[in-house]
């Protein structure tokens, strides 16, 4: 793959974990290219295969390993697999995340006479167990495999971990609050974790990608037959470049942060990735 530029990670092991994903393949594809050996952990070993295969038909080196990221003995038994396969975790992208139906609302704002709609999901609709998925699956997602996979990079030069936010950790976004604190708690742990770790070596940002269609967000932005949502268009109108990302535009970000020799002394840090939508005021 083309890449933005290049780094020397031959004999590095990254850990992706939502590594089958649009966003965090394009970013397993790039640290391939650079030499690194790949573990891509995903929930479904189907989709974790066809990812290595991908890279390794392209000459990469890759491993596909079916985890659930809220499992510590998933992710204990993949860690005994990278270890087994590649040797200890140099570099961990914590890619996993998501957002829930129950933990949205159907509108943007609340008026009086929602209340009495039952076809309307209000704020007072939320549901508790959708808002905890929202907050498990994205901050202990997080979490619990920086807890396994850091233990092999105490003390080991060049040893980092990346986590991804959102540009609405900024400024959150109408309908999806679960998503947005949840993404916000992320940041904050990147920071913290950041502070944690740095007597031992590990340096520990975070990317904060802006909107970018996925396959878990497209239906949202697209309707059935292609044209754009109503909630696109205020997206654009509010993205200064006036279009979405594209995932390899993350790329120049991620091995920036991931590369010892360009970010040495960057540690703590949250990058946005949006488009400047999260430096626009609307005027």
């Amino acid at each position: 793959m083309k890449l933005p530029f290049s780094i020397d990670l031959k004999d590095k092991v990254c850990v992706v974990t939502g590594g089958a994903g649009v966003l965090c393949g394009a970013m397993v594809d790039a640290l391939a290219a650079c030499g690194a050996k790949v573990a891509i952990l995903s929930l479904g070993q189907e989709s974790c295969d066809r990812k290595a295969q991908e890279v390794i038909a392209n000459g990469g080196q890759a491993i596909g390993i079916d985890v659930n990221v809220l499992d510590k003995e998933s992710l204990k038994r993949a860690h005994e697999i990278v270890l087994k396969e590649f040797g200890p975790c140099d570099i961990l992208i914590n890619g996993a995340g998501g957002n829930h139906p129950k933990g949205t609302t159907t509108n943007e704002y609340l008026f009086e006479e929602d209340l009495n709609n039952d076809e309307l999901t209000t704020f007072f609709d939320l549901d508790q167990k959708g808002v905890e998925f929202v907050f498990n699956l994205n901050y202990l997602g997080t979490l619990l495999p920086s807890q396994e996979f850091a233990k092999d990079m105490i003390n080991r030069k060049g040893c980092s971990i990346i986590n991804i936010s959102s540009m609405n950790a900024f400024t959150p976004l109408t309908k999806i609050p679960a998503y947005s604190g949840a993404k916000a708690a992320v940041s904050n742990f990147t920071q913290w974790l950041a502070v944690h770790m740095s007597k031992v070596g590990i340096r520990v940002n975070a990317i904060a990608p802006g909107f970018f269609v996925t396959a878990q967000n497209e239906k949202l932005l697209f309707n059935e037959d292609g044209t754009p949502t109503a909630r696109t268009a205020k997206i654009l109108n509010s993205t200064p470049m006036d279009r979405f990302g594209e995932a390899d535009e993350l790329l120049g970000t991620l091995l920036y942060l991931v590369s010892e020799e360009a970010s040495g002394f960057v540690n703590g840090v949250v990058i946005p990735v949006d488009g400047a939508f999260s430096a626009y005021s609307g005027v």
